[in-house]
């Protein structure tokens, strides 16, 4: 088995199919990327058993068909020295040697023998399919993902719920303290269905996703397999039943902020510094006009205090939000002008976008924190 190859676009997609290799694995075969000749093509996998990446790469001068698993760490460090020249990969089948040979010298190191690698077990002919732009699923994961459980105890809550519909698909994440519904219409999928994609795999496939791609999806019992550019994804679905994410929106809410979301951002970041280290809370003190943020830390005897300007003509009204959560969903919420919407101090609060884009819809929803004057 031998085969030549461009060392920058191998780095390239070593480090793509990396991201998915768990720094310490319970098998150690996975501490390697297995590759697989075939013909002029090789197949880069990278696994951590619940989720697997390949990358197809086109290579020249090759002789043989044959697979190998190949120590990642290393290959990785030397194609990141050699990446600006061709390389070429050679492999002794008898002794497991391989050789990569590059402009002006050679390394030397030992493979392992293929078998021992586990393979991803799929039965495309009994999976649901349908095809979007790779921009469809960038954006449902980008406008979600930060909003995931970090808290394993309840597994359920630590992805991303897929709500498929006929004529939309349905996003959401939620830490309880903040939930992110975003609604898309740029796809109709045609049929009912729904996975909660574990936040691993959605951050690697936010990674090496190409906007300008389609993606195939591929939709078995127990995972889904996406299909883009010269990638394949698979990972296994997170068990259990999503929560009825509608009940927790509020539907009334008649006090409406409109403020601008830099505006708002910057002064919540400043107030934020001398926030309680325990709580994170800063109150925010409506009145017709303008939002007076306030925090303190008694601990410390350190307060701050700021105000912006708004549209606001509701009832005047005190209530607290968890900065951290805050400074999340305006960094995330997109569009240069925010609204705000709130009933009373105790329920939550809706935070979206005056202006959504086309075919879309986002809401945040932040729940409030006790205040204590």
């Amino acid at each position: 088995m031998r085969f030549s190859i461009d060392g920058k676009i191998l780095q390239q997609q070593l480090t793509s199919v990396n991201k998915v290799i768990n720094s310490k694995n319970a098998l150690s075969i996975l501490d390697n990327f297995l590759f697989e000749l075939k013909n002029d093509r090789l197949t880069i996998t990278g696994s951590d058993q619940e989720n697997t990446v390949t990358a197809c790469i086109e290579v020249l001068d090759c002789d043989g068909d044959g697979s190998v698993a190949v120590p990642a760490k290393t290959l990785l460090e030397i194609t990141k020295e050699v990446n600006n020249q061709p390389v070429s990969f050679s492999l002794n089948e008898q002794t497991g040697e391989i050789d990569l040979i590059f402009q002006n010298g050679k390394f030397r190191f030992m493979g392992i023998n293929a078998d021992e690698y586990p393979r991803t077990q799929t039965e495309e002919e009994e999976m649901q399919r349908f095809s979007m732009p790779a921009s469809v699923v960038l954006k449902g994961i980008e406008k979600t993902v930060y909003a995931v459980s970090q808290e394993t105890i309840r597994p359920i809550m630590t992805g991303i719920y897929w709500d498929i519909h006929e004529d939309n698909i349905v996003f959401v994440a939620s830490d309880t303290h903040k939930l992110v519904k975003y609604t898309t219409r740029e796809v109709k999928p045609g049929f009912e269905r729904g996975f909660i994609m574990p936040a691993k795999p959605a951050n690697i496939l936010k990674g090496i996703i190409d906007k300008e791609d389609v993606v195939e999806l591929l939709l078995g019992d127990k995972g889904a397999t996406f299909k883009f550019g010269d990638f394949t994804l698979s990972c296994r679905f997170i068990k259990g039943n999503y929560p009825n994410y509608n009940r927790v929106i509020p539907n009334d809410n008649p006090f409406v902020i409109t403020i601008d979301r830099v505006s708002m951002l910057n002064a919540m970041r400043r107030v934020a510094i001398f926030a309680s280290k325990a709580s994170n809370l800063v109150k925010l003190e409506l009145s017709q006009g303008q939002i007076r943020l306030a925090a303190q830390d008694l601990d410390y005897g350190t307060s701050a205090e700021e105000k912006v300007l708004c549209d606001y003509q509701g009832n005047d009204m005190t209530i607290g939000f968890n900065s951290g959560f805050t400074l999340e969903i305006l960094n995330n919420i997109g569009g240069d002008t925010t609204l705000i919407k709130l009933s009373d101090p105790a329920r939550p609060g809706i935070f979206m976008p005056m202006e959504q884009e086309p075919d879309t819809e986002l809401t945040t929803i932040q729940m409030p924190m006790q205040v204590i004057d």
